[in-house]
């Protein structure tokens, strides 16, 4: 089947629409970053620099540490940017441009997110690395693609039971990592984790301001969950959408975390550039 040019949207120098990428520009392993000014961070930790693009807030850059070959990306916040990134990368490497139809051999991209969250357990410090073996999204974005026998049904009918979960909102889902990729990170330094993606960051996420949130009390029921023992442990607002599209496109997928606030202590960190700095020296020591 031919993909039309309103589903497949190529710019005219032959790159993909948002991303601004050509098929040659992307490495097979990828870390993405939500902010654009942390991809010069990353590839500052690079032996060479060979591709630098960017458009809009997608920001990338392609070079080698050690001879391996590693992309960063910045894909913004929230899981709507993750729908288009995600997407776009897998077109870069199964589609062929010039006839518009899916290659025969699929690629799997090694897909690593290094991003910033919130811990809601008040035994988890501040700097801190957590590694998300599990997630919880309540984004939807799972819901708009046909799945099938992907998500942990069991835990999300317990919380919503536990939470009295507001059936005019999304259902939650609960999806887990790649054990294969996350046993390059294992560590005594990484705490495996139970991540909560939101769809924003304030009322979303229990902060008010001017607002009130609707649900005042989620944040003590997300603290209190458990589930056979699992616990959910942070907050942040992408890792669902990105451990969701990677398993349907056939995708491997790890969520690395600096925990820079504690929401149960109310501790923020006092230097977040250095600790986030230190998540990215030692994800890139481990890819590398």
């Amino acid at each position: 089947m031919q993909l039309r040019p309103a589903e497949l949207i190529i710019n005219e120098d032959g790159s993909i629409y948002h991303l601004n990428l050509l098929p040659e520009d992307l490495a097979t392993t990828i870390i993405t970053v939500g902010d654009p000014d942390r991809v010069s961070q990353v590839s500052g930790h690079f032996d060479s620099v060979e591709v630098k693009k960017g458009k809009r807030e997608f920001v990338t850059h392609t070079g080698h540490k050690n001879g391996k070959r590693i992309s960063v990306i910045s894909t913004g916040i929230g899981t709507d940017n993750i729908d288009i990134v995600l997407n776009e990368l897998d077109a870069l490497v199964n589609i062929d441009f010039k006839t518009r139809t899916l290659k025969k051999n699929h690629t799997s991209l090694k897909i690593v997110r290094i991003g910033t969250s919130g811990a809601i357990q008040n035994d988890i410090p501040v700097d801190s690395f957590l590694m998300s073996e599990y997630a919880m999204g309540f984004d939807g974005l799972l819901h708009f693609y046909e799945h099938e026998n992907i998500s942990h049904v069991q835990i999300e009918d317990a919380f919503i039971a536990y939470t009295s979960w507001d059936k005019n909102k999304a259902r939650p889902y609960v999806l887990n990592y790649s054990k294969k990729l996350g046993d390059v990170f294992k560590n005594n330094r990484i705490r495996l984790g139970f991540t909560v993606t939101n769809t924003g960051f304030y009322g979303p996420q229990q902060r008010q301001l001017r607002l009130k949130p609707s649900q005042m009390e989620l944040m003590e029921k997300l603290s209190s969950f458990s589930y056979e023992g699992l616990s959910l442990t942070n907050l942040e607002m992408e890792t669902s959408g990105i451990y969701a599209l990677s398993q349907l496109l056939g995708h491997e997928a790890v969520s690395m975390n600096c925990i820079l606030a504690n929401r149960s202590t109310g501790e923020f960190s006092t230097n977040p550039a250095k600790s986030v700095d230190e998540l990215i020296k030692f994800c890139l020591e481990r890819l590398a």
